[in-house]
């Protein structure tokens, strides 16, 4: 596998939005792809290292029993702190962006239009921000 590509999960029960932002990552980035219609789905393959987890709030229109967004990023969080996670919702309220951000959420995007230009400006800052690190870390390590 080729580890200078970035990883992203894309998880979402609205399989026409899934597929659609699926291919506006591939057209427009050389991504590596993976989606997941649940939580579940998601959470048993962390182990395939996403670099990015791009998540929808609700996750609930498959499976009414389904674990919802929060409870998904919890436990993405609790498996591996160091995954970024980004929420996407149709919900435009600042509660539930807040209550995404107090669960560790890196940002919260509301489902539109624009939606996919957000989302690439925010894997971009999310790469810089891991390049800045990696150069610290290198930095503080000759110290």
């Amino acid at each position: 596998m080729n580890r200078n590509k970035i990883k992203i999960f894309l998880v979402d029960d609205d399989a026409v939005f899934l597929k659609s932002l699926e291919i506006e990552f591939l057209d427009h980035a050389d991504f590596i792809i993976e989606t997941y219609a649940t939580g579940e789905q998601c959470i048993e393959n962390l182990t395939h290292y996403p670099d990015v987890i791009i998540l929808d709030y609700q996750l609930d229109g498959i499976e009414k029993q389904a674990m919802d967004g929060i409870e998904t990023l919890d436990k993405i969080k609790a498996t591996n702190p160091d995954i970024y996670v980004v929420m996407l919702s149709s919900q435009d309220k600042i509660d539930v962006a807040i209550n995404c951000m107090h669960h560790r959420a890196f940002d919260y995007v509301v489902k539109s239009e624009t939606a996919f230009i957000r989302l690439q400006k925010i894997i971009t800052t999310i790469f810089k921000y891991k390049k800045m690190e990696k150069e610290l870390n290198w930095y503080m390590s000759r110290i």
